[in-house]
């Protein structure tokens, strides 16, 4: 399914305006019945403070008549909001300072700092002088700290660690 780039340009500022923010955004479905599906959190949201069935229900009111206007989606397209979940992804650069210290588990293009496609550990946050690229710092298990390249890293996510 294609993308709406006429949506997905001021989907942000819409969210954000209703006190959320986007985390992810997927289009599915066909271009007869095109499908939303919009990850939302709170921005200053800690892990196990999460978003609501409330919260979901309020940004998908608040979006279905700035949605209606856009003549390039038809008119039956179907908007999902929810919450990113536990395992919450890290998408935009603003996540790997904003989750730092929190554990993590970052999927790679191929393998990531010569040790595996996945690896896991501490977020330490970015290293922007890491070789003229942005690097996110981990703390590996066996304790050694990595940088690995943004450009590298397919998925990174949150991982949740029962208590």
């Amino acid at each position: 399914m294609r993308a709406f780039p006429e949506v997905e340009r001021d989907l942000e500022s819409q969210v954000e305006q209703l006190g959320y923010e986007v985390v992810d955004v997927q289009w599915g479905g066909s271009s007869h019945r095109p499908v939303l599906k919009l990850r939302i959190d709170r921005p200053d949201a800690v892990p196990g403070t999460g978003i609501t069935v409330d919260d979901c229900a309020a940004v998908s009111r608040g979006l279905e008549a700035w949605l209606d206007e856009h003549e390039s989606i038809a008119e039956r397209y179907v908007l999902e909001v929810s919450s990113p979940g536990v395992d919450r992804p890290l998408t935009r650069v603003r996540d790997f300072d904003r989750f730092r210290g929190e554990r993590v588990a970052l999927k790679g293009h191929g393998v990531l700092a010569g040790r595996s496609e996945r690896l896991e550990g501490e977020l330490l946050g970015l290293d922007e002088s890491y070789e003229e690229a942005v690097g996110v710092r981990i703390k590996l298990t066996d304790g050694d700290e990595v940088t690995i390249p943004r450009s590298d890293i397919r998925k990174a996510n949150l991982v949740f660690t029962w208590k």
